[in-house]
């Protein structure tokens, strides 16, 4: 699917050549000639990247810039007239991915939104490794669990058996299933492992923490719930 962008600019010719630029090398695009107007579109629509002008009617770019970073990691690439160190920190220390200068070659400022899409790409892979409920943290990358930023220890079964539950969130799972997941299909051991591996994981994380997580339906299994 294509990435979508949107433009704030208020010089109109400027704004039309990066749209004509951006279409042609396949990106979707959208406009807006005011800092006020640019904020809402960034707010409420799904972009892939922003470019973002400084000097804006209504707000001005540091501050849309500021704002947008108040809830969203979107990229953003500021543009400026002004070449001065200050305005280029001011850009950054708001949250700014990157800035360009006018007059700009068109092809360094498609380079730049190529690099800050792929960063955000190999971001969001990242993130996606990170399972999360209620204060609970399991980090796929680091191996690693924390509870309100306490790590918790865990042995490498204890950690793939939360790692499951974790992303069946809210689904009762079976023993049978926990088993073939968690200690493979190849396992022919006692059902109880589970119980005791859900009383090892309870001691370490809803006993420790006073807060319940691993839910026993009776007949059934366990699920952890995220409320």
């Amino acid at each position: 699917m294509p990435h979508k962008i949107l433009i704030v600019e208020d010089e109109e010719k400027i704004a039309r050549f990066l749209e004509l630029e951006l279409k042609y090398e396949g990106y979707i695009v959208e406009k807006a000639y005011d800092g006020r107007t640019g904020l809402e579109k960034a707010l409420e629509n799904d972009f892939s990247l922003i470019i973002l002008d400084i000097m804006l009617p209504g707000l001005n770019g540091v501050e849309v810039c500021r704002r947008i970073r108040q809830s969203s990691e979107i990229p953003i690439i500021m543009l400026t007239a002004k070449d001065s160190t200050m305005d280029k920190v001011m850009g950054l220390d708001t949250g700014a991915d990157d800035y360009v200068t006018k007059p700009f070659a068109i092809e360094e400022l498609l380079a730049r939104i190529r690099v800050a899409l792929k960063h955000n790409n190999l971001a969001a892979i990242k993130a996606s490794n990170i399972l999360s409920i209620n204060g609970l943290k399991l980090d796929q990358n680091k191996h690693l669990v924390t509870y309100c930023n306490n790590p918790i220890e865990l042995t490498k079964k204890e950690f793939d058996f939360l790692k499951y539950l974790m992303e069946n969130k809210n689904m009762v799972l079976t023993r049978e299933q926990i088993l073939q997941k968690v200690w493979g299909y190849s396992y022919f051991g006692d059902t109880n492992v589970v119980d005791v591996y859900v009383r090892y994981l309870r001691s370490k994380i809803d006993d420790k923490f006073k807060k319940k997580f691993i839910h026993t339906i009776r007949g059934v299994g366990y699920l952890i719930k995220d409320e």
